[in-house]
């Protein structure tokens, strides 16, 4: 059932995704007949990029498919301009990263046809993207080890507070009494 409703509903949200953004390009003032034709090429490649769609789902783990749907029912609850600063912030770091990688291509010194070429710069973006997943999970570990810290400081230094409010609350700032 579980993984059933995971596909079904990773499905949907991309076919919702799929659809918004041909409407979002095409518009509604287009010629019926042109925007059509868009949709259809458009379509094909999103009828290519569902058919290996079931079993990428089924090779995430519990906690990537957990972020998966949670990413998924934001998107649904998003109007269509934030989706479409979302669109356009993805579209500038994938270029970004893109030239990264050209240019990481260029100091290389090497030579590459335009398949190697492609994969390389593939596999630049995986690692690329590999390496950031690692440091945003290093930091939010960081994080979760010294926020209990964080809380009992904050807690002592406003239970004093609370107990004399012409102390000081730390050393940055002080509290004065009201005349």
């Amino acid at each position: 059932m579980g993984r059933h409703f995971f596909s079904v509903s990773a499905l949907i949200a991309l076919s919702i995704f799929a659809g918004s953004n041909a409407f979002a390009q095409g518009g509604p003032r287009k010629h019926a007949r042109e925007h059509a034709q868009k949709f259809m090429r458009r379509g094909n490649d999103v009828r290519r990029s569902f058919e290996h769609g079931p079993q990428r789902a089924l090779h995430l783990s519990p906690d990537e498919r957990q972020t998966f749907q949670r990413n998924a029912e934001r998107w649904l609850k998003m109007d269509p301009q934030q989706r479409n600063v979302l669109r356009e912030r993805e579209r500038v770091r994938r270029e970004q990263m893109k030239n990264e990688a050209e240019a990481v291509l260029r100091e290389s010194g090497l030579r590459l046809e335009n398949g190697a070429r492609t994969q390389f710069e593939e596999r630049y973006l995986q690692e690329r993207l590999r390496i950031e997943r690692s440091i945003r999970q290093e930091t939010e570990a960081k994080r979760q080890q010294q926020l209990p810290q964080l809380k009992e400081r904050l807690k002592s230094e406003f239970q004093q507070h609370e107990s004399s409010p012409a102390q000081t609350v730390s050393p940055a700032l002080s509290v004065e009494p009201k005349n």
